[in-house]
C-alpha cells in the first residue's frame, strides 16, 4: 500500500507545480543566504586569524559556502523540472533522471542536518582554539619590532576595544606574562633592575594591563599600571572597589559571539532543511502523479500521486533486499574471477 496516496486531477497537478515552482525559487534564495553567512562567518574568522591555534575552525564556514552553492544549483534544477512538469511533452525528458535526482535530494537534506548540528556543536573547539591562540597572541603583544609579529599588539588592543575584554580568561593573564617590550625598559632603573632579578625567567612582570583593557565609562581615569597596589593610589581598594578595567576575559567574550553567530545560522540551516524536505516531497508527488495518468495520451484524466509506493518497513526491507544481493553477486563475481586465474594457472 502507497505512503500518504492522493488523488490528483490536472487543475491540481497545475497547482501543485506552480506552487513548487515558486518554493524552489525561495529555496534558492534560502540557499544564497547559507552561502552568504557562510562567507561572512569565514571573513569573520580570518579577521582574528592571528589568534586561533589552526586553521581547523575554517572547516564550518567551508562547509556552509559549499551547501549553500549545492543548494542553489539543486534547487534550479528541481524548479525547472516543475516548470517542464505542466507541458507533458517537456516532461517526458526528466523522467529518467528524476528518481536519482530525488535521491541526492534525500542525501542532500542529510547533509543540512549534519551541517546544522556541526553549527550548533563549534562552540566546543572554538573555545578550545581561541584558548591556546589567545594565550600565544599576548606572549607576542610585545613583539612590535618581530616580522610576523608586529601586527599582534594592534589585533589584540583593537579586539579588547571591541569586545570589552581583557586578558584570556580575565585581566590578571597580563600580570603573568611580560608585554612591555625590552627595547622600552630603562634597564639603569632599580625599579626595572629589581622586577627581571626577582623573576626566574628573568621577565619584566608587573601588576599592569595595556591601555585597550580601560573602560571608558569609568568615572575615575583608568588605573592599568600597579593594580594590586593599594597605596599607589589615592582612596582606592582593588579588593572592593569596582576596577575601571574590562574584567570579563576574551576567550569567553569571542566564544559568546562566534557562537551566537553559529547558533543564528545553525537555525537558518535547520528551517531551509524543513523548505528542502517540503520541496523534495512535493516533486515526488509530481512525479508519480505524472507516471500514473489513467489516460497517458490524455492529459487531463486522473491520477494518484506518493510519496512512498509501499510502506516504510516494506521499502525498508526491499532496500536491505537489494544490498544483500549485490553483496552476494560481487561475492559470485569474485569466486568466478579466482576459479578462471586456478585455470589459468
Amino acid at each position: 500500500m502507497a505512503l500518504m496516496k492522493v488523488k490528483f486531477d490536472l487543475k491540481k497537478r497545475v497547482k501543485l507545480a506552480q506552487m513548487l515552482w515558486l518554493m524552489y525559487w525561495f529555496s534558492i534564495m534560502a540557499g544564497v543566504l547559507v552561502f552568504s553567512m557562510g562567507l561572512f562567518f569565514k571573513i569573520e574568522l580570518r579577521k582574528r586569524s592571528e589568534l586561533m591555534d589552526n586553521n581547523e575552525s575554517h572547516f564550518v564556514p567551508n562547509i556552509l559556502i559549499g551547501v549553500g552553492l549545492l543548494a542553489c544549483c539543486l534547487n534550479a534544477c528541481g524548479g525547472k523540472i516543475c516548470y517542464d512538469s505542466l507541458d507533458s511533452t517537456k516532461f517526458v525528458k526528466w523522467k529518467s533522471i528524476l528518481k536519482p535526482f530525488l535521491i541526492c535530494c534525500l542525501f542532500f537534506n542529510f547533509l543540512l542536518i549534519v551541517t546544522a548540528v556541526m553549527c550548533f556543536a563549534t562552540r566546543i573547539p572554538l573555545e578550545f582554539t581561541l584558548a591556546e591562540g589567545l594565550k600565544n597572541g599576548m606572549k607576542y603583544y610585545k613583539d612590535t619590532d618581530t616580522p610576523g609579529r608586529c601586527y599582534m599588539k594592534r589585533t589584540l588592543d583593537l579586539m579588547q576595544i571591541e569586545f570589552r575584554c581583557c586578558g584570556n580568561n580575565n585581566y590578571k593573564d597580563w600580570f603573568e606574562i611580560q608585554w612591555v617590550s625590552n627595547r622600552y625598559l630603562d634597564f639603569s632603573s632599580k625599579e626595572v633592575k629589581d622586577r627581571i632579578s626577582s623573576n626566574v625567567d628573568g621577565k619584566y612582570l608587573m601588576d599592569g594591563v595595556p591601555f585597550s583593557c580601560c573602560n571608558p565609562s569609568s568615572p575615575r581615569p583608568c588605573i592599568q599600571q600597579q593594580i594590586t597596589n593599594n597605596s599607589a593610589h589615592y582612596s582606592y581598594d582593588h579588593y572592593t572597589e569596582e576596577l575601571n578595567i574590562w574584567k570579563r576575559g576574551c576567550r569567553d567574550a569571542l566564544v559568546s559571539y562566534y557562537g551566537g553567530m553559529m547558533n543564528t545560522i545553525g537555525i537558518l540551516v535547520l528551517i531551509v532543511t524543513l523548505l528542502q524536505i517540503a520541496v523534495m516531497i512535493g516533486l515526488q508527488y509530481v512525479n508519480t502523479s505524472l507516471s500514473t495518468l489513467a489516460n497517458p495520451e490524455d492529459p487531463e484524466s486522473e491520477s494518484e500521486g506518493w510519496i512512498l509506493e509501499k510502506t516504510v518497513k516494506e521499502t525498508f526491507t526491499d532496500i536491505m533486499a537489494k544490498m544483500k544481493a549485490m553483496g552476494k553477486g560481487n561475492q559470485v563475481d569474485e569466486g568466478a574471477n579466482e576459479e578462471t586465474v586456478a585455470t589459468v594457472s
